[in-house]
C-alpha cells in the first residue's frame, strides 16, 4: 500500500507502538512527524533512521493545549498540510477507585483524553477530504477478565471509543474518517514492566497464537487505516489481538 506524499503525525511516536507505526507509514511512503514529550535522543535517532527529507521530531505536551498547537505548527511550517492524525500518546495508571488521587485522574485524562480531543480539533483545518484519524483504545475495554486496578485506564479508553463514534459522524461530512484501533497486550517495554515470566506465560496462553502482540503487529493494522483501502470505514474500532478471548 502507497501512502508516498502524504503527512502523517503521531503523538507519542518515539517508542514502543508510536515509533513502529512511525517507520511502517515511512516505509509506505508517508511523511512522518514523530511527537515525544520529554527525552530527545530516541526520537532524533529515528528520524535519522527514516530519513530527514521525510520525518521531523517535535518535543510537545499533548495534554496541553499549548502543546498540541506547537505540534501542529511545526508540522504545518515543516510540510504544509496533515492528512492523518495518530493519537497514540497516552499513560496507564494502575489504580482502583480507592487509590486514585484527584491528580492521578487529572494527568490521566489530560493525556489520554483532551490530549486527543484537541488534538483534532486543531489539526482538521489542515486537513483535506480523504485525510484520517485514528485514535488508540486497548482491548482491555472488552475484556470481562480484567482486573480493577486497570479502572482509570479503562476510563479514559471507553471516552476514546465514544469520541470514535460521534466525532466519525461530524467530521464524515467533511470527507475525514475516525476510526479507533484498540491493541491487545502487545510487547512494549511497557508491558513488560513489572510482569514476571510466569504473568507473561498465562497472558500468552490466552491467545491462539499463544504470543503476544508485537509493535509492529499494531503498526500493520493501523497502516490500514491510513491508506485509500479503508475509505468506506468509519467510525469503527479494530480489535487488534490476534483473536484473544473476551
Amino acid at each position: 500500500m502507497s501512502l508516498a506524499d502524504k503527512v502523517i503525525l503521531i503523538t507519542g511516536a518515539s517508542k514502543g507502538i508510536g515509533a513502529a507505526i512511525a517507520t511502517r507509514l515511512a516505509k509506505d511512503g508517508a511523511s512522518v512527524i514523530i511527537n515525544y514529550s520529554s527525552n530527545p535522543a530516541p526520537a532524533n535517532a529515528l528520524v535519522k533512521t527514516l530519513g530527514e527529507d521525510h520525518a521531523i521530531a517535535v518535543k510537545a505536551d499533548v495534554s496541553t493545549i499549548a502543546g498540541i498547537e506547537e505540534l501542529i505548527k511545526c508540522s504545518i511550517d515543516r510540510f504544509g498540510r496533515i492528512d492523518a492524525v495518530i493519537a497514540n500518546a497516552g499513560v496507564m495508571p494502575m489504580r482502583t477507585v480507592g487509590n486514585t488521587t484527584e491528580e492521578d485522574f487529572d494527568k490521566t485524562f489530560a493525556l489520554n483524553v483532551k490530549g486527543p480531543y484537541f488534538l483534532v480539533q486543531k489539526a482538521v483545518p489542515h486537513m483535506k477530504p480523504g485525510s484520517r484519524v485514528i485514535f488508540v483504545s486497548t482491548g482491555v475495554v472488552h475484556q470481562s477478565n480484567v482486573m480493577p486496578p486497570y479502572l482509570l485506564y479503562a476510563s479514559t479508553k471507553g471516552a476514546i471509543e465514544q469520541m470514535t463514534k460521534f466525532m466519525s459522524k461530524d467530521l464524515g461530512t467533511k470527507g475525514i474518517n475516525v476510526n479507533a484501533i484498540a491493541p491487545g497486550p502487545t510487547g512494549t517495554d511497557l508491558f513488560f514492566e513489572g510482569k514476571s515470566e510466569e504473568m507473561l506465560n498465562m497472558i500468552k496462553s490466552q491467545n491462539p497464537y499463544n504470543r503476544l502482540g508485537s509493535p509492529e503487529d499494531i503498526a500493520n493494522a493501523t497502516a490500514f487505516f491510513c491508506g485509500s483501502d479503508s475509505s468506506w470505514v468509519n467510525g469503527q474500532v479494530l480489535m487488534a489481538n490476534g483473536g484473544m478471548m473476551a
